[in-house]
């Protein structure tokens, strides 16, 4: 049963972002810094404010070199394939949480940071697979893990993630 709603779920979340496999993952990381660095073998704060711009974003000098600090394990000043590569899949880590919270949101239809009994019976009858309203209860019953007769976020992401 809670397989249905997580496949469910799992798929209001691949409808706001497609994923990847790991090797194409690591094919894209590999063509994204192979066009970002200058032939010196790293990619500089500069060459990374140049790719963040290109993607729609507009960090401070300041804030891309924190990006670089915090994956500059080895002290260069810059950043390394192996340190690109931990920088993007802790982007991807930060996605696939903001993923999570936009689906909470779908179903949290009032917005008040709990997903009632009400809203939810309301996307399991009306989105997706049809579920009965026995099936619902059991779901509900089993993510609803301190019984207050709601969702809140820690549960969803702990059905989620499980």
């Amino acid at each position: 049963m809670i397989d249905k709603l997580c496949y469910l779920a799992g798929s209001i979340i691949n409808a706001i972002v497609l994923k990847t496999t790991l090797e194409y993952e690591r094919e894209k990381f590999k063509d994204i810094y192979l066009s970002l660095k200058d032939g010196n073998g790293s990619i500089s704060s500069k060459e990374l404010g140049v790719a963040m711009r290109s993607l729609g974003q507009n960090p401070t000098e300041q804030e891309l070199l924190d990006m670089v600090n915090e994956v500059d394990i080895d002290g260069s000043g810059t950043i390394d394939f192996p340190e690109f590569c931990h920088m993007m899949k802790r982007m991807s880590k930060e996605n696939d949480s903001e993923m999570i919270r936009e689906a909470f949101r779908v179903f949290d239809r009032d917005g008040n940071g709990y997903i009632t009994a009400e809203e939810f019976r309301y996307f399991m009858t009306h989105m997706g697979e049809q579920f009965s309203d026995q099936e619902v209860d059991e779901i509900m019953a089993e993510v609803d893990i301190d019984g207050d007769g709601q969702i809140n976020y820690e549960e969803f992401v702990k059905m989620m993630t499980t």
